[in-house]
């Protein structure tokens, strides 16, 4: 690469095409289906066509019916369970009677299975006396419904509903007759309060009935003031119908003429003009260990806090709120007809014409060759980016819990793998959009969560292992649970070293020494503390390992797998990294982390010429496996970054890649998309894409794993922002930018603004005919670093404040 001197230049850029209102709403021209479950409490037919609002705290799906409607809603702290430790009594000492068995069964064949006597003795072992008590954790619970009766609308004429992503309004509108009837639904953060507003066109013409109603059986209504109130408990029905959270919901209705009247049997109103509901909700979780919270008496809290503010008073601070995270980026990927259908159905032209089968191979079809598919619809996405966007700003704010498997939406009692925090890819894949997308602020709940694991994590790796620091295994819950639980595939002991990933991301990208300090550094520094203590050496190699392990989610028990070094490594890396910004802080500790490290079991290339999964030469046993775990350090890590010219190991990992194939489940298809973007393949990038829009996502825009899960919705902007921009830290010299590094031939023509760079940067980019036209690159911090673009770079001295510049070439610096 060569360095372009600068000259001075100034270019004015600004990109308004990707803020055009259609593009960021989606829209139907009828309801979702009928609304209710056969049992109360299961699936519904039309739950995932229904439209989310959420406010982190609150969630709320919105299924736009006529007669009638429902709009379901969560509480982020309503679980089955109680505060409770999961480690199992005396698992600590049959840890080494199973390190004894792993170690002897990975010696003695070439390939474990539990077929090998030692390995299913050491598995029976390890369920029998080292799994969790219970074996699985708690389930995330639905609060309530709001059933609404609507006379006379059955037939309806001029019918739409839609969700804004840009003010974040769920809105249905139909006529009936000569009045038009219109219904508004949000979550505003900043109310903790979930807002519905219904008008009618014609004065006195708005009459209905609403129901507030819960699928748990200990529920009942009572009135309470001028609102109607819901209280109830949940009940768990593993083990022995055990009593969970008590919980509390409110709805207050306001209603501009005619009559309204409360009763415990619901609210209604009669020939009035609008009408505005407010609901709030709260439980009795004041936090992981303490549920002496009075639900209430936050209720009554929320709702006074409300007084007095009318409905444009609402809506205009939640829409404020939202903007200011949710128009920090805009994109433009290029329009076509398709773009002015219900999103119903361009959901469906993509899966018609877009759903190439077989697994990759070596010449798989580009998506250029599959006609239609979204290369006949590339606004759809840019809407699916800005979707996983909004889905993020509405599942995890400050304040509330982290974004689950569901992110903040569900309606199930018994939720698919309880709806929790799935700690081997999913919660982490959920906050991947975080930094990239302008959205730092979302993140914090995952720190608190962190927080919280620190304490939880600690008692575990004490009763569990006889460890300083702490540990999380591959799941967590409500309850911040860190032991093993299921089966062997949860004896995955780095959940804690990927979270740290998170902490150092996040300082990355803002240079806020403060959170280092303070969170981010006494968390990896316990983590490592942790590892310092468990590794172990092999006895036939002398490398240090994590024994019992299990490389997620296939495979048998084994020691040192591939993404547990990478963690490992990437752990101590951070955990130096953030000594010396703070000073060079417990250096006797740090010089003992790096010696260690030296003695990690090092990335391998098989004699299949791929990356190995295992430290012993086992091959794949999946080919087409959903989990991507060997190429940890591809996407999210950086380490393979930093070992570009080992040609023999990047021959590995892109075979390993290319072996691995096409997606299986949403979210795996999602994991493919950086991963081949930092491959600088935006091809095969752009195809994982594609693929998962055809196979993989529901008429709403939620992502499938098999049933909804969220984790496909953010992994898939995180994938495209990757596509788009890339930044990692260079070894002696600052932060390198790499600007559209795997742009497809299905994006010829595009604009991006508000994206983040590590380093503290933000970019906004155009291109034309598939090139860079313009750029600008805002250093916010003043470190140092290189542009790049193709052959092209420009460095970035020491201090620099403002922008850098392209237009047809590097041409300067703007002071």
């Amino acid at each position: 690469m060569r360095r372009i001197l600068p000259s001075l230049a100034l270019v004015v850029f600004f990109s308004t095409a990707a803020a055009r209102a259609g593009d960021l709403k989606l829209w139907y021209d009828k309801p979702a289906d009928p609304t209710l479950p056969a049992k109360y409490g299961e699936k519904s037919p039309g739950w995932e066509q229904a439209l989310p609002v959420g406010s982190g705290r609150l969630g709320a799906m919105v299924f736009g019916g006529t007669s009638s409607e429902r709009i379901q809603f969560n509480v982020d702290t309503l679980w089955t369970g109680k505060p409770h430790g999961y480690v199992r009594q005396g698992a600590r000492e049959h840890l080494d009677e199973v390190r004894k068995l792993v170690f002897e069964s990975m010696q003695d064949t070439l390939d474990a299975t539990e077929k090998d006597p030692k390995q299913k003795a050491a598995a029976d072992l390890f369920r029998a006396k080292m799994i969790s008590d219970p074996v699985r954790q708690k389930a995330f619970q639905p609060c309530g419904d709001l059933l609404f009766t609507f006379p006379g609308h059955d037939n309806v004429t001029n019918y739409r509903r839609e969700l804004d992503l840009s003010t974040a309004i769920a809105t249905t509108i139909y006529t009936v007759g000569d009045t038009t009837y219109m219904r508004e639904v949000f979550a505003s953060y900043p109310d903790n309060a979930i807002v519905v507003r219904v008008t009618s066109s014609l004065p006195g013409r708005l009459s209905f009935t609403m129901k507030l109603t819960s699928p748990h059986a200990e529920s009942s209504n009572a009135v309470v003031g001028e609102a109607i109130a819901l209280r109830g408990r949940v009940i768990d029905p593993v083990p022995q119908r055990q009593p969970g959270s008590r919980f509390e919901a409110r709805v207050r209705a306001t209603s501009t003429g005619g009559e309204t009247r409360v009763t415990k049997d619901g609210i209604s109103v009669k020939g009035a003009n609008a009408c505005t509901l407010v609901v709030v909700a709260a439980t009795d979780v004041v936090n992981f260990q303490d549920v002496s919270g009075d639900p209430s008496a936050r209720c009554e809290q929320y709702l006074q806090a409300l007084s007095g503010k009318d409905y444009k008073t609402l809506r205009d601070a939640a829409v404020a709120d939202h903007q200011k995270l949710f128009n920090r980026v805009s994109i433009d990927l290029g329009t076509s007809e398709a773009s002015n259908l219900p999103i119903n159905q361009r959901i469906d032209r993509v899966r018609k014409a877009g759903n190439p089968g077989g697994a990759m191979g070596k010449n798989p079809p580009l998506p250029g060759e599959i006609k239609g598919g979204l290369d006949a619809d590339p606004a759809l996405a840019a809407l699916f980016f800005q979707y996983g966007r909004y889905m993020l700003i509405g599942s995890s704010r400050p304040g509330s819990q982290p974004a689950n498997l569901q992110g903040v939406w569900n309606e199930l009692l018994n939720p698919p793998w309880e709806s929790k925090y799935t700690t081997n890819i999913n919660v982490e894949m959920n906050y991947w959009p975080a930094e990239l997308t302008n959205l730092s602020e979302c993140h914090e709940p995952l720190f608190a969560m962190i927080d919280d694991l620190r304490i939880s994590g600690a008692r575990t790796a004490k009763e569990q292992y006889g460890c300083r620091g702490w540990v999380l295994h591959h799941n967590t819950d409500l309850w911040r649970g860190t032991a093993p639980i299921n089966n062997i595939d949860g004896m995955w002991p780095t959940g804690g070293a990927w979270l740290c990933h998170h902490l150092w991301e996040h300082y990355q990208f803002t240079g806020d020494k403060e959170f280092l300090a303070k969170r981010a550094y006494p968390a990896m520094k316990e983590a490592c503390e942790f590892f310092l203590d468990f590794l172990v050496k092999d006895p036939k190699t002398d490398w240090l390992v994590t024994i019992p392990s299990h490389s997620p989610e296939q495979g048998p028990l084994n020691a040192g797998p591939a993404m547990d070094m990478q963690l490992i490594r990437a752990l101590f890396e951070y955990t130096t990294g953030a000594s010396h910004v703070l000073g060079d802080v417990d250096s006797d500790f740090i010089a003992k982390v790096a010696e260690t490290r030296k003695q990690l079991v090092p990335d391998q290339v098989g004699q299949d010429g791929m990356l190995q999964e295992w430290k012993q030469d086992w091959g794949q046993k999946d080919k087409g496996h959903r989990h991507m775990s060997p190429l940890w350090g591809l996407y999210p890590g950086s380490e393979f970054y930093s070992q570009m010219s080992d040609q023999k190991l990047w021959a590995g990992v892109r075979s390993l890649l290319e072996s691995r194939g096409d997606g299986s489940t949403g979210w795996s298809y999602a994991w493919r998309i950086p991963l081949w973007a930092r491959a600088g393949d935006g091809e095969f990038a752009y195809r994982q894409l594609n693929i998962q829009m055809a196979r993989r996502v529901l008429p709403n825009l939620f992502d499938l794993c098999g049933p909804y899960q969220a984790d496909g919705n953010y992994g898939a902007t995180a994938g495209i922002a990757e596509m788009l921009l890339q930044s990692h830290v260079r070894v002696r010299d600052g932060y390198e930018i790499e600007l559209l590094p795997a742009l497809p031939k299905a994006w010829p023509k595009g604009s991006v603004t508000g994206l983040c760079a590590r380093g503290g940067f933000e970019v906004d980019m155009s291109w034309d005919n598939g090139k860079l036209t313009r750029a600008s690159v805002r250093s916010l911090r003043g470190t140092p670093g290189r542009v790049r673009y193709g052959k092209e770079n420009i460095d970035l001295p020491v201090g620099f404040p403002a922008t850098i510049e392209y237009a047809d070439g590097f041409k300067g610096l703007a002071r």
